[in-house]
């Protein structure tokens, strides 16, 4: 017989859970970019529903003051970081080419989004419609035109939501991934044993009858 020495044994072969935790870096990057992307969409959320721009429009020889909503200069960075939060969740339940995907589109949306929201930052199309209708004249134009740092806000949300995405293309290898292959308590499935055909079961009770019927011993363990 040949001699068993600790380098013939098979080693049993680490979990995805145990690499990623040897990966270096691996759980603080994906903290970090969970943490700054929802954070990035969360602003980029907030900012786009504050006042972009103010002006006045003159109406019957006086003046009326106007003021546009991010969402009114343009909806686009409101779109890109719901975007950008679905991509986030979904780089989670990607793995391989799909994760590397996922993590370009979550750094394209909040990129699209910073710069939709730089070009808002001088728009006065939205407040000139508004002068517009104000006055029932198409050819109407908004006056003392003024822009709130709140595009800049935006911006910078969108920002947030880029470097998530450069965190997901650089370390998203060495995330976690959702897996089905766990029970409501976590734990790994116990493999089901299969039972000789007229063995006992130890948890039916009729099977312990029968099992004394024909004569066995139903709490012998062969």
């Amino acid at each position: 017989m040949g001699r068993v020495t600790a380098a013939s044994v098979p080693q049993p072969r680490a979990t995805r859970a145990e690499e990623t935790a040897a990966a270096p870096g691996g759980r603080r990057s994906l903290a970090a970019a969970l943490l700054l992307g929802a954070l990035g969409a969360a602003v980029v959320l907030l900012a786009s529903g504050q006042t972009w721009a103010e002006g006045t429009v003159a109406v019957g020889g006086g003046s009326v003051p106007l003021d546009a909503a991010g969402g009114d200069v343009t909806g686009v960075p409101t779109a890109l970081a719901i975007v950008g939060l679905a991509a986030l969740v979904a780089v989670l339940a990607v793995r391989r080419a799909g994760r590397f995907l996922v993590s370009l589109l979550l750094t394209l949306s909040g990129a699209g989004a910073a710069v939709a929201a730089y070009l808002g930052a001088s728009d006065r199309a939205a407040l000139d419609e508004k002068a517009a209708g104000t006055t029932g004249d198409a050819a109407a134009r908004v006056e003392a035109l003024t822009h709130t740092p709140w595009p800049y806000v935006t911006a910078a949300g969108a920002l947030l939501i880029v470097v998530a995405g450069l965190l997901a293309l650089r370390h998203g290898r060495t995330w976690p991934a959702m897996s089905g292959r766990y029970e409501r308590d976590g734990g790994p499935r116990a493999p089901r044993t299969t039972r000789p055909a007229g063995a006992a079961g130890p948890d039916r009770p009729e099977d312990l009858w029968k099992a004394l019927d024909r004569g066995e011993d139903p709490t012998h363990d062969a």
